[in-house]
């Protein structure tokens, strides 16, 4: 699996929310999610690019403007991630990464409860 980069991170969250969008859309977007800071328009651009190459992004032409949509789901990449998280860290193991959280504090043995609650019905 190819990760991103924290740039291209960031971009692919702007584009996640809003489902498809323009250079100038997810540049909108960005600036929203920063509080008003604002990325160039040839800095998205090259990044969309380099999306595109890595196939995180697909695009469709209206004349010189470009489209872009992502090729994988928010929830497709975190689940792509968490499992490159247990794999590298927890040996495969998912009861490791539990038990790991568990004893950080992470995750309390109540909403681990709770979880499992919900996870029966």
């Amino acid at each position: 699996m190819k990760k991103l980069t924290k740039a291209e991170e960031e971009i692919m969250h702007a584009l996640w929310a809003l489902g498809e969008g323009t250079v100038g859309a997810i540049r909108n977007q960005l600036a929203a999610q920063a509080a008003g800071r604002k990325p160039a328009h040839s800095t998205i651009s090259t990044m969309m690019k380099i999306l595109g190459e890595k196939a995180f992004v697909t695009h469709q032409a209206y004349g010189r403007t470009f489209v872009y949509r992502p090729t994988l789901s928010k929830a497709d990449y975190s689940h792509q991630l968490l499992q490159l998280l247990v794999h590298d860290y927890f040996e495969d193991s998912a009861h490791q990464l539990v038990t790991f959280l568990l004893e950080t504090g992470d995750l309390r043995a109540d909403e681990l409860q709770a979880l499992l609650k919900k996870s029966t019905k």
